[in-house]
């Protein structure tokens, strides 16, 4: 079984990695894979040990369930094509009702019938009174989402309130998705759409090689990713001039520029790659929100309805936790409880053993040991990937 670590090549390192570990070329990406090379080399070789450990008969069933596991894999890739080709079909019957949404919210065409209730006498006290469409649609629902909410800026919101859509589709070579922001016509930057793409090494895995963003042409004086110091000259400097310092702030718009490896792989040690990959994951992060959870249910994100479905959702698995928290309480009096009677048995006259005692004692340590072994073997499957028996 020695064989199994020089079977880690950049593949395995690339399906090791978390979702989103990527936004990298593939030059640049091997810098990042270099970086934490030695660390799964130490995790496959636990893998290799656990099976060493193995007894043959048992080593010899073990590479047959990844046989098994071999045949499930190409199951799974045709139901990820079969999946692709399903989402593709009911992506183009979205996509009617997406241009309808488009055109009320941006006051190309209005509403039949509308409310049935009469108007009010205080209407024009109302500030969109007078407003074509529904203002602020696409910014509101982006704030209502807690990981989009972290990300806008009071800055950004008078920018964003020229959002007209947002639209994403897949991309096939290379595989992908991008996203497009559709603006209207505004003081702060040039572009009508702005656009991100993720280039994917495994589209269903997923596993990004790249992330792409458009170069945000800014007015002068507008740029919402900078922040411009201005700091007094010292008292009788001869340069009279106040100092200016540019400086990189928070900003949404920082999402069209995604995380860079630097050129130079000897720069990048361990602290530097972990805290690129975190950078990564947040930025795939905020990209598969938008795109699985704003774009289709912008209108319920909007209104707040969306919220409230997450937070029930978030109660369901607090009260499953609590569940569990409470079964592990129970086991641990029973087990105190099992203490207590084991010290009351010691203080007993010691009688010998039978047959039983001793057998039943026996098998729970043996079935203790077994258990012990097959979880480290699970363990092991789910942090590298080994290649499939053949």
């Amino acid at each position: 079984m020695g064989g199994d670590k020089e079977n880690l090549d950049l593949s395995d390192l690339n399906a090791s990695l978390p979702a989103a570990a990527a936004a990298l070329s593939a030059e640049d990406r091997a810098g990042l894979v270099n970086a934490l090379k030695d660390k799964l080399q130490s995790l496959a070789g636990q893998h290799t040990d656990v099976l060493e450990a193995l007894s043959p008969n048992v080593r010899k069933r073990v590479e047959y369930l990844r046989e098994i596991q071999g045949q499930h894999d190409e199951i799974e890739l045709k139901f990820f094509e079969e999946r692709a080709a399903l989402e593709a079909k009911y992506q183009k019957l979205y996509e009617p009702l997406y241009t309808k949404r488009y055109n009320i919210v941006n006051g190309v065409v209005e509403v039949d019938g509308g409310n049935d209730e009469p108007a009010s006498e205080n209407a024009a006290e109302f500030k969109d009174a007078d407003a074509k469409g529904v203002p602020d649609f696409w910014l509101t629902a982006m704030k209502t989402n807690e990981v989009l909410s972290e990300e806008i800026q009071e800055r950004d919101e008078p920018a964003l309130k020229y959002l007209k859509d947002i639209k994403w589709a897949r991309i096939d070579d290379p595989k992908g998705f991008k996203l497009d922001f559709f603006f209207d016509t505004n003081p702060f930057f040039k572009n009508s759409v702005l656009t991100k793409t993720y280039h994917m090494v495994d589209e269903d895995e997923p596993i990004l090689e790249k992330a792409i963003g458009t170069e945000i042409e800014w007015y002068p004086g507008k740029n919402l990713t900078q922040k411009i110091l201005k700091k007094k000259p010292k008292k009788g400097s001869k340069n009279a001039k106040p100092i200016t310092k540019t400086e990189v702030c928070e900003s949404f718009f920082n999402f069209f520029s995604p995380p860079q490896v630097p050129d130079d792989d000897e720069d990048i040690d361990e602290d530097t790659a972990d805290e690129l990959q975190g950078q990564m994951e947040h930025d795939y992060d905020i990209g598969t929100t938008i795109r699985d959870k704003i774009i289709p249910h912008a209108v319920s994100w909007f209104t707040g309805e969306a919220v409230q479905a997450e937070d029930f959702d978030d109660m369901e698995d607090d009260e499953e936790d609590d569940e569990d928290d409470d079964e592990d309480e129970e086991e641990e009096e029973e087990d105190e409880d099992e203490d207590e009677d084991d010290e009351e048995e010691k203080s007993k006259p010691k009688k010998k053993a039978n047959r039983s005692t001793f057998s039943t004692s026996y098998h729970r340590r043996a079935g203790h040991k077994e258990v012990l072994i097959n979880q480290q073997i699970a363990s092991s499957s789910r942090t590298v990937v080994v290649h499939s028996a053949t």
